[in-house]
């Protein structure tokens, strides 16, 4: 075998590459293999140098993966039967009917009397559909480059927000590297699913559930005068029975004496998909709900689709405890192995403060805390209240030092020129001292971003009352952080849950660094599978959604 190496590391796999062959190969498989790699290797001058192909075959050493002399190779049959047995894949889609031609081509190819150069040319399709799949299956179809520049577009209307990637742990090449050096089966090496968070398998076996009744034609069109409430009588209760049966709601396995009568076990089904979807289960069909109970199975087949891929780029955690703030959800969930420990209502971002989607680890909590006002908060809001009213801050208890540190002196706001500091630098520190007025509340738990984003207390409660609770400029707030301070307490050595009762019950700050400190991500997924094993779905308040579906990829 004559062979272009470039290192040592290349000399060492390319003698262990030689080794398997000899060992295990017939002298026949042996020369088909050295013949295929010098036609692969003067093929590869025709790709481009930052091709797939290339980096591929240069890996491996311009070994042919999926075709043999008189067959193809079981890691080649093996590709098959994964996109042939992928439920997820749409089979009138590109890559399902690529496969299907491929099959094709390469039974016909060994079937008639074909060239070396026919076979390594099947070879490359072969790897190209290879690419596909592994990058379907692993990285998805969200345009992230195309979807981040959109982000950065909202700063024309001065909406600063980001979305942290978490690129998957996965190499294909490396796993094919696997199948050729160690024997490794390439099936069993795409079942290893990487994604385990967020509930993901569950999540992908809704999606497969839905394209089961999309099939089968979908879901039934429902015509009810709303509102519809129980005991009124329809034709379409007929059909708003089917919809909920074909969704799991309705667990009934006979028909009801009476078909077109909303009854009550109709109804409870009725509020079980009203909470799936973050409406007010009232059991009343109005006109959102019927909008809803209307939609396109399609939006639904391709809403689970997005949020699977985003699943995949999120942080996979491998910590024993883990909070996650799903923004479109407005909620918190703290884990602990996996299993629900604590949840509460969360308020975040407004449209034009989003909050960003990044992970980071709590390491701190600070009891009666000061509010360090923002430069922005200061410009935009505060400044234009003060050129009204010179002491509008001190009615919110709120402390004007020309710079920062201990030393930093006490301004009174009367003798300040604040149109001079309306844009541009700004030597004022503004801070509210801890107390029930606090922006921040009683408590507040920091995990040290570039955002400045952190969770809190507030002291206005009424907000959590709301079902969609985006109001905050970024920032986190908590509907019960004392009890979120509990459940901290509860495991960690340096929290004394009474201690700190006693403390919040004064205005000293307290700074608490936690020893076992807990990673935190704020997530957005607009379908997902709960723990109690329901999928939910909640309206892009982001707009995200949107965004992203301009450049999802159609497989």
């Amino acid at each position: 075998m004559r062979k272009r190496v470039n290192s040592l590391w290349q000399l060492i796999r390319y003698m262990a590459l030689c080794m398997v062959a000899t060992s295990y190969l017939s002298a026949t498989v042996v020369n088909f293999q050295e013949e295929a790699s010098e036609v692969i290797l003067h093929s590869l001058k025709t790709q481009p140098k930052e091709g797939f192909l290339r980096e591929l075959y240069t890996e491996l050493l311009f070994l042919p993966v999926w075709v043999k002399e008189g067959n193809l190779s079981t890691s080649a049959t093996e590709l098959f039967e994964m996109i042939d047995s992928d439920k997820t894949l749409n089979t009138q889609g590109k890559l399902y009917q690529d496969t299907q031609r491929l099959k094709s081509y390469a039974k016909h190819l060994y079937e008639s009397n074909s060239t070396l150069a026919q076979k390594v040319d099947l070879e490359f399709k072969l790897s190209q559909l290879y690419e596909g799949y592994s990058n379907y299956h692993y990285f998805g179809s969200i345009n992230w480059g195309a979807f981040n520049d959109r982000i950065r577009n909202l700063l024309v209307n001065d909406v600063h927000t980001e979305w942290v990637l978490h690129r998957p742990n996965v190499d294909p090449i490396a796993l094919l590297e696997k199948v050729l050096l160690e024997g490794e089966d390439l099936k069993q090496l795409f079942l290893e699913n990487p994604f385990l968070d967020y509930h993901y398998q569950a999540l992908e076996q809704v999606l497969i559930d839905y394209l089961a009744i999309a099939k089968k034609g979908g879901f039934p069109p429902i015509s009810l005068k709303t509102p519809f409430r129980v005991g009124r009588k329809s034709q379409g209760v007929i059909a708003l029975r089917e919809r909920l049966a074909l969704e799991g709601y309705l667990k009934e396995s006979s028909t009801p004496l009476e078909p077109t009568r909303y009854d009550e076990n109709l109804s409870l089904a009725l509020k079980a998909f009203q909470k799936s979807y973050g409406l007010k289960a009232s059991g009343v069909v109005n006109k959102t709900t019927l909008r809803y109970l209307n939609r396109d199975i399609n939006q639904t087949i391709t809403q689970l689709r997005l949020n699977l891929d985003r699943i995949k780029w999120l942080h996979q955690r491998n910590a024993s405890k883990h909070i996650i703030i799903n923004i479109p959800d407005f909620k918190l969930f703290f884990e602990s192995n996996e299993t629900l420990i604590d949840s509460m209502r969360v308020i975040v971002g407004r449209g034009n403060h989003p909050t960003p989607i990044f992970s980071d680890t709590v390491e701190y909590i600070v009891l009666n805390p000061y509010w360090n006002v923002p430069k922005s908060i200061v410009q935009k809001e505060f400044i234009p209240k003060l050129l009204r009213d010179p002491y509008a801050m001190q009615k919110k208890g709120i402390e004007i030092r020309r710079g920062w540190g201990k030393g930093a002196k006490l301004v009174n706001p009367a003798t300040v020129d604040w149109k001079k500091y309306r844009y541009g630098a700004m030597p004022f520190h503004f801070a509210q001292k801890p107390g029930r007025r606090n922006a921040l509340g009683k408590v507040k738990f920091l995990f040290p971003n570039k955002f400045s984003v952190y969770m809190h207390d507030t002291p206005n409660k009424r907000l959590f009352k709301r079902q969609k609770r985006a109001f905050s400029h970024g920032c986190i707030r908590l509907q019960n952080p004392r009890g979120l301070l509990k459940t901290f307490a509860s495991f960690e050595p340096n929290i004394h849950f009474e201690s700190a009762q006693k403390v919040l019950k004064g205005k000293k700050k307290k700074f608490l660094s936690l020893k076992e400190k807990v990673p935190v991500d704020i997530v957005y997924l607009t379908a997902w599978v709960d723990y109690n094993g329901t999928v939910q779905f909640r309206d892009d308040i982001y707009g995200y959604d949107k965004m992203q579906l301009k450049s999802f990829r159609r497989w």
